[in-house]
């Protein structure tokens, strides 16, 4: 497995499972989920700015270091020679913790998620253009303290910065950044993801290395934190739940349980997190009965059902295509492309009112212009298709 990424966690001792999904609309505030008067203060910064911040030692090596570097190969292609060349940055992982762009830098050092992060910072500054991608990857768990933690994987893309676009150096041309590539396919089956949504990943992987650690308090700050910045990466909601449970606090770990399980409750992490929750307030028979429910579902791979509803779509089977892309949805409940297969799906039903809503809700988790026009020209089908049946 590569460097641990974002900490998903399992609590060994107590059997707690945290797991990632990808964020159905709208969330509940959060604040109601919270409570700040629980928990000692953080015992360090618990910041937003924090992850992407550049320091002046970043801004030398940027401006004065590699500036030739940079102006003979374009901003871009020499930034990624830096970070390829063992004779230059260096590089190496370290997945002992999630490092901001400057700690990286100065350690020369970092899990993949540190390393995104502060090429994201450096590229940004020479105003190259950046898209983060989540990775979709096989689970794989490791052990971390009494913890067992799911490794996920994050990259990015590199763009043309506009003025050398204009000079026509590699037009259009896109560059992937990953540091540790999946193997078996020459590029990896990605999902474009958001800024707000890596600071998010950056805070609940720090909450996650607390709970190692020992320092619940801090857990909780940085899951917080996390939550606040993104409510709909909801990874974050089962590592609070595990904070509580830490905490002694099975009741309110359980109401973030169920809060989430309400639009995911195919979500076997959040199932078996809820079962512990339920046993440690005495409430065996009730958990028997998560438990059991739990035994029923079959895990199944990423894309699993998704793949499957591209195949019914293909062979026109739409009734087929619903119910796997339904599945889907039920696991992860926030990702665009599966709702864009439902509005497949429904409008090959003649059922253009669901087909409308979930090509919305498409349109609304999506992260790039490019998805954007779809789901948007989608809607525009749909609204002039409204009565007719797709044959």
């Amino acid at each position: 497995m590569g460097p641990l990424l974002l900490r998903r966690l399992l609590l060994a001792a107590l059997g707690l499972l945290l797991a990632g999904c990808a964020a159905v609309p709208p969330l509940p505030q959060v604040e109601r989920l919270l409570d700040d008067a629980a928990f000692a203060a953080p015992s360090e910064p618990v910041d937003a700015a924090q992850p992407f911040a550049l320091s002046e030692r970043m801004r030398h090596y940027l401006d004065v270091e590699i500036a030739p570097q940079l102006r003979r190969k374009g901003a871009r292609d020499g930034l990624v020679e830096a970070l390829a060349s063992k004779g230059q940055l260096r590089i190496e992982y370290d997945a002992a913790s999630t490092r901001t762009a400057a700690q990286a830098f100065d350690a020369r050092a970092g899990n993949c998620l540190s390393l995104v992060v502060m090429t994201a910072a450096m590229a940004r500054h020479l105003g190259v253009p950046v898209e983060f991608n989540d990775v979709v990857t096989e689970e794989g768990w490791a052990r971390a303290g009494d913890l067992m933690v799911n490794a996920g994987h994050v990259n990015l893309t590199l763009g043309q910065r506009l003025v050398e676009d204009r000079l026509g150096r590699d037009s259009g041309r896109t560059v992937m950044v990953d540091f540790d590539p999946p193997s078996g396919r020459s590029r990896p089956l990605v999902r474009p993801i958001g800024e707000r949504t890596v600071i998010a990943m950056f805070m609940n992987n720090r909450a996650a290395e607390a709970l190692v650690a020992g320092r619940v308090d801090d857990a909780y700050w940085w899951v917080r934190g996390a939550l606040l910045q993104e409510p709909t990466f909801t990874s974050s909601y089962n590592t609070l739940a595990v904070v509580y449970q830490r905490h002694g606090r099975p009741q309110q770990a359980e109401r973030v349980l169920r809060h989430l399980l309400d639009r995911e409750p195919a979500n076997t992490a959040l199932l078996a997190n809820l079962v512990n929750a339920l046993r440690a307030q005495g409430r065996g028979a009730e958990a028997e009965v998560v438990a059991q429910r739990l035994a029923k579902i079959e895990p199944m791979p990423p894309f699993h059902w998704y793949q499957q509803g591209v195949a019914a779509l293909e062979r026109r089977d739409y009734a087929a295509a619903r119910d796997a892309f339904t599945r889907e949805v039920e696991r992860s409940a926030y990702y665009h492309e599966f709702h864009f297969g439902l509005a497949l799906a429904y409008a090959g039903l003649g059922d253009f009112a669901r087909a409308r809503r979930e090509a919305e809700l498409a349109l609304q988790h999506s992260s790039t212009g490019r998805e954007r026009q779809l789901y948007t020209a989608k809607l525009e089908w749909l609204d002039k298709r409204r009565g007719t049946r797709v044959q």
